[in-house]
C-alpha cells in the first residue's frame, strides 16, 4: 500500500529502526557491482520528510561509490521479519555545525534506540577522521513482519538526483 505522507508510516518507522539499529548499506562501484557495509545512521523529520545521517570513516571505496553513483540503499531486518528498505541519495557534508548537530542526534539516538556515543570512535565533533553523510530518501518500504503488510512512501521527484558534489 502507498501512502503520500511519511507521517503515515512514522510510528512504524521510528519502531523498527530503534530495535533493529544496525542497518546494511549498499553502494555500487563504477561496473555497478554492489558493496554492502553494516553500519548505524539515526533519522530525524524535517518539514515532514525524512532525513538520514550517517558519521562514518571517508574511506577511498565509499567515497569514489558515491561520486560515481550517489544513490543507496539501507535494509533493516530483525527475525520475525519487520524490515525497513530506505533508497535514498547520499552526499558528504563537511560543516562543522551540521557535524555537531549530527554527534549530538547520535547521543540521543534518532528514533530513539539508533545512535550511539560517537566518542567510542572519534574524540570529537571536530576530530577530522569523521565525516558525515546526509541521506535523502525518495522512497521508504515498512514491512510487517507478523502479516507481511507492506507501507511505502515516496518523495515527490523520487530520486532524480543522479549525482551530487563530494
Amino acid at each position: 500500500m502507498k501512502v503520500t505522507s511519511f507521517a503515515a508510516l512514522e510510528e512504524e518507522f521510528d519502531a523498527f529502526v530503534g530495535s533493529i539499529v544496525y542497518a546494511t548499506m549498499v553502494t555500487v562501484d563504477s561496473k555497478g557491482r554492489p558493496r554492502t557495509r553494516v553500519l548505524i545512521p539515526v533519522w530525524e523529520v524535517v518539514d515532514g520528510r525524512p532525513v538520514g545521517w550517517l558519521a562514518t570513516y571517508r574511506t577511498p571505496v565509499k567515497a569514489a561509490h558515491l561520486r560515481g553513483n550517489p544513490h543507496t540503499n539501507f535494509s533493516y531486518w530483525a527475525p520475525g521479519n519487520n524490515s525497513v528498505a530506505i533508497d535514498t541519495v547520499a552526499e558528504w557534508v563537511d560543516d562543522g555545525d551540521t557535524t555537531r548537530r549530527v554527534w549530538d542526534l547520535y547521543r540521543r539516538t534518532s528514533p530513539r534506540g539508533a545512535g550511539y556515543d560517537l566518542g567510542n570512535f572519534w574524540r570529537s565533533p571536530d576530530d577530522p577522521d569523521l565525516h558525515v553523510l546526509r541521506l535523502d530518501p525518495w522512497r521508504i518500504q515498512v514491512i510487517r513482519g507478523r502479516d507481511l503488510r507492506s507501507r511505502i512512501w515516496t518523495a515527490d521527484h523520487a530520486g532524480d538526483r543522479v549525482s551530487v558534489g563530494s
